[in-house]
């Protein structure tokens, strides 16, 4: 089920390779690897060197090694052990060395990018423990080569751009969220624990995902999952009852094949209580006006005042907590970013989360989120579970569908 090589994406970061005179970029981040060769790593031990001209080499830990030549788009695929008897230092030494011989072999070492700035580390395959780096790997960089150069914004660049290949894997990972949504909503009911719900939602995923439709060979899903007013910011799921007539809210990251989903869906089981109704309506006003201002062209800190603005008319200045606006791709949460103090402008092509939020202090809220590839004429809206939920009808006390 290996994907074809992409070459729209691959071109696109030498061209901007080409603009900064880079012979080479080294990339350990798994989203990278992933993002320049398709091989996504079970653990983050492994290394590309892509080059500005011919194939690149990937440095994999040996037990990988098949699954990186079933899934590798270059046919250069080094090998180094996790334990080497002769060897007992960390097998990330092992990488860092195998990297740097490849850099002088092919006489690639004169000027370098590598990731000196990621701001939060990647998950691998395994999705489970970050494997990150130490000081070590980059000054071996700095020692080695003519000039290094923190290949970050370059990357980022790149793939704020999202090829046919790739939204095809994030349409995947969206229909795969909803079907999960639907599974879900036919079977929970008040009384369910949050948790008891996320499992549902998760196991969906992961059961029904991999080799869905004949393309996905790994999908994993992630939830944080609140219910009434147990629905706040950044807090964990819990074995907090599941509430009648209140929404139970799903925070949401699927995964196809290293290509990632950003959303948060509601269900209701029962009828959804008045104050819940005018809260809902307020938050779509804000979410649609957001929705309509995702245009080529449109700048991206305004994105970000209008739904906070938008937030404050309606009576909760200062909300919510949380980012509303960012990119998704390779990662959950990639850039660009909607910051007001920030800069730039959404441009065709970009896929953007759109998640406005409004939390009362006694706890409960409401959350909506989705994500959107923005094209020639406005966007297009990946997931077709709705954000207003009241059209996806209600779960009823047994677990069926009204």
């Amino acid at each position: 089920m290996a994907w074809p090589i992409d070459s729209e994406k691959l071109e696109r970061v030498r061209r901007l390779m080409r603009d900064r005179g880079l012979d080479a970029l080294v990339v350990r981040a798994p989203d990278n690897v992933l993002y320049l060769t398709n091989y996504w790593c079970m653990k983050g031990y492994d290394i590309a060197v892509f080059p500005r001209e011919g194939d690149p080499t990937l440095i994999v830990i040996e037990p990988q090694g098949e699954d990186a030549r079933s899934m590798a788009w270059t046919p250069d695929i080094r090998l180094f052990k996790f334990y080497d008897e002769r060897d007992p230092r960390p097998p990330t030494l092992r990488a860092l060395e195998a990297a740097l011989d490849v850099l002088r072999r092919r006489d690639l070492a004169g000027k370098v990018g590598i990731e000196l700035e990621n701001g939060s580390q990647a998950a691998d395959r395994m999705v489970g423990e970050p494997t990150v780096y130490t000081n070590t790997y980059f000054e071996a960089f700095r020692r080695s080569c003519g000039t290094v150069e923190d290949a970050t914004t370059l990357l980022a660049a790149a793939r704020a751009i999202k090829t046919p290949q790739e939204l095809e894997r994030m349409r995947l990972a969206n229909e795969l969220a909803a079907l999960a949504m639907e599974h879900t909503r036919e079977r929970m009911h008040p009384g369910m624990k949050e948790s008891e719900v996320g499992g549902l939602f998760e196991s969906f995923v992961h059961g029904t995902g991999v080799g869905f439709q004949g393309k996905v060979e790994m999908a994993r899903a992630f939830t944080l999952v609140w219910s009434g007013n147990g629905i706040r910011t950044f807090t964990a799921t819990g074995d907090r009852p599941v509430q009648k007539n209140e929404p139970t809210l799903f925070e949401i990251w699927v995964v196809v094949d290293g290509y990632w989903t950003d959303l948060t869906k509601n269900i209701c089981p029962g009828e959804l209580t008045p104050r819940y109704h005018k809260l809902l309506d307020q938050l779509l006003v804000v979410f649609d006006e957001a929705v309509a201002h995702l245009r080529d062209g449109a700048s991206l800190p305004d994105l970000d005042r209008l739904m906070r603005a938008r937030i404050s008319e309606a009576g909760y200045p200062g909300q919510p907590s949380h980012p509303v606006a960012h990119g998704v791709g390779a990662r959950a949460h990639e850039p660009p970013y909607s910051h007001q103090a920030g800069s730039g402008t959404i441009q065709k092509g970009m896929v953007f989360a759109i998640e406005p939020g409004i939390y009362w202090p006694e706890g409960g809220g409401l959350r909506l989120e989705d994500n959107f590839h923005v094209t020639s004429s406005g966007s297009e809206k990946l997931c077709r579970y709705p954000d207003d939920f009241r059209l996806a009808g209600v779960a009823t006390a047994q677990g069926g569908r009204s």
